[in-house]
């Protein structure tokens, strides 16, 4: 029997490591179209403007100077793509706000110019047939500057792993990030009209498995798979740099800079969409997690389980147990708080022994992470237990001290799935009727179940300096 749960185990994990192989590319592929990122729906859904804004973009480049990160240091191999000035041209051609025209390669374009004035110059030479002359360049109402500005590697690394007697399993996991900054500058008066910050998340990850076991004397199976995944870097940089293109269009759509063919447009669904991100943003942390408050000041719950006794007599059961609990931080988002315990339940062991009782209790709570939906949980208290001796006896109260450990995972902003592990340690050694050896009684308990926070949080922070979508200010953009 052992052996072939042994040879099941490895069956199924060779098939669970073959399964990224269904997917692998078996034959070469076409030339396709490149592949879209969300951010360019984004674009497309942008207001139409009023009249285009004609740009001119002289160099929109890496300027981090950062290479490849390796596992042995770094390459020589850049790990930003050297052609964003032309991913932000085809942004800026997207979006419909902008009439890009070419200022990268100027050179190249008014040598050409010069080629065709000296052939058609020739050619009127020759034939007496005037020819037209060339039409003007366009000149750039705004210049847009900027580029990338940061790549941040290993920003967030981990994995996890499991191995027994020669079978395993691990994954790894690293999050770099690439930041930009854009900005738009009055070719009339120099002015920096608008400044835009974006960044985006570069995931990788590694799984493998492996077998390596003894089968038979002198027969050794050894089997391994694994695949990774790398995010391409020239789609994050293109996500990054159209979310730049659609912030700075919404920026100057509000501070009044160029205007949408639609007045409503100014305070659209796009508009408020874009004022909420803004706002909602500053509850991020470095790394993107969301830290705004989540669990209201006041909490109430209802928590089962079970509690096993430990004291004088022998063979010790496990027995159920009722709380209800009552949990109070001050204010939405604070680490610390306080929580009451009413409960009832049972000790009991074997045959000689049961008795059930009720308690109160009141304590400290401490949360790890009080702004994220799961937090570990660490608690300390004091209370009484009333614990009647039987028909027609005394009611006796036994003080104790509680500490546990647990964890808590948000269902929703207002419900909460909450487990715990805890000690109740009595400071007598009476709760069981019998006084023996020198230590006191106490149990040991599990309780899962739900929390209720009741009232209003934190509102999510913002700075108040966003521009009214109607306040008008100086177009100076030089169309």
């Amino acid at each position: 029997m052992l052996s072939f749960l042994r040879w099941s185990a490895a069956g199924l994990l060779l098939l669970a490591g073959c399964a990224p192989y269904f997917h692998q590319p078996l034959s070469t592929q076409s030339a396709r179209l490149g592949a879209e990122v969300r951010g360019n729906s984004e674009l497309l859904r942008l207001p139409v403007p009023k009249e285009p804004v004609v740009a001119a973009v002289y160099k929109f480049r890496d300027q981090t100077g950062q290479y490849k990160p390796t596992t042995n240091g770094s390459s020589f191999s850049t790990a930003i793509s050297q052609g964003t000035t032309t991913i932000l041209m085809r942004a800026l051609e997207e979006s419909r706000w902008f009439k890009a025209i070419e200022r990268e390669n100027l050179g190249n374009l008014l040598n050409e110019r010069k080629i065709i004035r000296s052939t058609r110059a020739e050619y009127t030479d020759q034939t007496g047939v005037k020819q037209p002359p060339l039409p003007p360049l366009l000149f750039a109402g705004i210049i847009l500057e900027g580029g990338i500005v940061s790549y941040d590697a290993n920003v967030l690394t981990g994995g996890a792993g499991l191995r027994y007697f020669g079978a395993g399993a691990s994954g790894q996991y690293r999050q770099d990030r690439v930041t930009v900054y854009l900005r738009a500058i009055s070719t009339s008066s120099g002015q920096v009209l608008k400044t835009v910050y974006t960044s985006k998340t570069i995931l990788s990850q590694q799984v493998d498995a492996s077998l390596f076991r003894f089968v038979n004397f002198k027969r050794l199976l050894e089997t391994e798979t694994g695949f990774t995944y790398n995010e391409p870097s020239e789609m994050a940089v293109k996500e990054a740099i159209e979310k730049a293109v659609q912030a700075l269009v919404l920026e100057g759509i509000m501070a009044g800079i160029w205007e949408p063919r639609n007045p409503a447009d100014r305070t659209g669904p796009l508009v408020q969409q874009y004022l909420h991100e803004k706002d909602d943003n500053l509850t991020y942390d470095a790394v993107g997690r969301s830290m705004h408050p989540r669990r209201a000041p006041l909490g109430i719950g209802l928590l089962a389980g079970t509690q096993r006794y430990a004291g004088d007599y022998r063979n010790p059961l496990l027995r159920p147990v009722v709380d209800l609990t009552l949990r109070y931080d001050g204010a939405a988002g604070r680490r610390w708080g306080a929580f009451a315990n009413v409960g009832r339940g049972q000790l009991a062991a074997a045959q000689v022994f049961r008795q059930t009782y009720s308690y109160i209790e009141a304590g400290a709570l401490w949360r790890l992470f009080p702004l994220e939906r799961f937090t570990p949980l660490a608690m300390a208290g004091v209370g009484v237990t009333n614990a009647g001796l039987g028909e027609g006896q005394s009611v006796h109260w036994y003080p104790h001290g509680v500490i546990g450990l647990g964890a808590e995972v948000l269902l929703t902003d207002r419900i909460g799935l909450h487990l715990q592990v805890d000690q109740h340690l009595y400071l007598s050694d009476q709760v069981d009727r019998m006084s023996q050896g020198k230590y006191n009684d106490y149990f040991w308990g599990g309780r899962a179940g739900l929390i209720f926070y009741l009232g209003g949080r934190k509102a999510r922070g913002g700075n108040g300096s966003n521009p009214s979508p109607g306040s008008p200010q100086s177009n100076d953009q030089g169309k």
